[in-house]
């Protein structure tokens, strides 16, 4: 097992947006990830009043929370951290693995977004994850992760162009899937508007619905919902997965 400073220069090696989080922050900006977060706590827990965010990020979806529920965002990329602290003043980020992290404190809600939980690939390292997710919620407490639920296959690459805060950027992506590691890599080609080239690659373990299930399970939790990212019936290959704390 590698340490959280190895794991978060590898992750930061082959990821352009944890080696720049400002691009990251102005391409994730209208995820409406928090905006479907909350409205699942307000079905499921409406008398929410706290929160803790595992794999926050820039802080992009603490942000928006914080004016519901009273919030903390946790990271494992200390450069995220710092961004995340420095742009959104007067929030709590903190850095830390979720695969082990103990912030002495139990919430009403429990989040891992972005999916964040798809970048643990080790069986029992997600059991670890799991287990961070109870230490940290009060009994009822919801838990909410957004993650792959599918894999995404595409046969031939496929571009885009996006803005960045420097500029138009083309993108091209293509996708490979290990049916037997469940690892989807996405190769991404960066072409920014100085003309600079990047390339990433984002390997992300796939979680199967009913293994998504088993792991809540184990830790004292019971799957309530599961919706797609648009917050409607499961289509897609990202899901939403709600469940209720019963310990």
């Amino acid at each position: 097992m590698t340490s959280p400073d190895m794991e978060a220069r590898r992750m930061e090696d082959t990821n352009v947006f944890y080696r720049d989080p400002a691009l990251y922050d102005a391409v994730q900006s209208d995820s409406g990830s928090a905006e479907t977060c909350q409205a699942l706590i307000e079905r499921h827990r409406p008398d929410a009043s706290t929160l803790v965010d595992f794999g926050c990020g820039t802080g992009r979806d603490v942000e928006i929370l914080a004016k519901h529920y009273e919030c903390v965002g946790v990271d494992l990329q200390p450069g995220m951290v710092e961004y995340a602290r420095r742009v959104r003043p007067g929030l709590d980020f903190r850095a830390g693995d979720m695969r082990r992290v103990r912030l002495w404190k139990r919430m009403d809600a429990v989040t891992c977004l972005g999916n964040s939980l798809a970048y643990v690939h080790d069986n029992d390292e997600i059991s670890k994850t799991f287990g961070t997710f109870a230490a940290h919620a009060r009994a009822g407490a919801l838990l909410v992760i957004c993650s792959p639920v599918a894999p995404v296959i595409h046969t031939e690459p496929t571009s885009a162009e996006i803005e960045t805060p420097r500029g138009p950027a083309t993108v091209t992506i293509r996708y490979e899937w290990d049916l037997r590691t469940q690892i989807n890599t996405m190769h991404r080609r960066w072409v920014l508007a100085s003309g600079e080239h990047a390339q990433d690659e984002i390997r992300r373990r796939v979680l199967f619905p009913r293994e998504l299930e088993r792991y809540a399970n184990g830790e004292g939790f019971e799957v309530v919902d599961m919706v797609d990212e648009n917050g409607a019936g499961l289509t897609g290959s990202t899901a939403y997965t709600v469940a209720r704390f019963l310990r």
